[in-house]
């Protein structure tokens, strides 16, 4: 059972989205908190398999800084963003903080489900309109990664295993083990996440 702890400041957001997790036999809404401060003592407290955070979050720190405190006193804590704010410099604020993921608000039901799980096993979850506009940026002429390492970070932005990334591109796993090695030293990181946060920062983004 995943256990899910909710952050956001509206109670109508919380109610809709615990019911619909909870339709889910092997998801659980654990607690539901309105502001950052409570969520990371609830992150604390309940040590839930994954966290649910909003960005905007009203009075007090807001979702990015909320993200970064609880990362700081659990470092293993799988947190992912769900909100409506979509832009650039919102991905990256809340990736460089140390979500494993970005969902958009308005996802289908079984885009939901699947990022939960996928962020509990450890997959980097972006929505498709945010990992769209990762292949994007790294498809530009300036940009030192090759058009097939490109297609790859947009796939792992969609949270694909390694196997799954072999299959879906034609190739081995350890194929893609040189790929990802090759992106990750080119883009100085050592994480999908990171990856996906650099690529979107290449842009001009700070």
């Amino acid at each position: 059972m995943i256990s899910v702890l909710l952050v956001d400041d509206h109670l109508v957001v919380r109610a809709g989205l615990r019911a619909l997790l909870d339709s889910q036999p092997d998801i659980e809404v654990v607690a539901e908190v309105d502001t950052g401060e409570e969520a990371v003592t609830a992150a604390t407290d309940r040590s839930p398999d994954l966290v649910m955070m909003d960005l905007a979050l009203g009075a007090g720190i807001d979702g990015v800084e909320a993200i970064r405190r609880i990362r700081a006193d659990r470092p293993d804590q799988p947190v992912l963003v769900f909100t409506t704010y979509d832009t650039d410099t919102d991905v990256v604020r809340a990736l460089d903080a140390g979500a494993v993921g970005y969902l958009l608000k308005d996802s289908a039901p079984r885009d939901i489900f699947a990022a939960i799980r996928g962020a509990v096993e450890g997959r980097s979850m972006l929505s498709p309109p945010v990992a769209a506009r990762v292949l994007d940026r790294m498809r530009r002429p300036d940009q030192a990664l090759t058009a097939r390492e490109a297609e790859l970070l947009t796939l792992l932005a969609e949270g694909l295993t390694n196997r799954e990334l072999g299959r879906r591109l034609h190739i081995s796993e350890a194929t893609v083990k040189t790929h990802l090695a090759h992106i990750y030293a080119k883009l100085g990181v050592d994480s999908r996440a990171a990856a996906v946060s650099i690529a979107l920062r290449r842009d001009g983004i700070r």
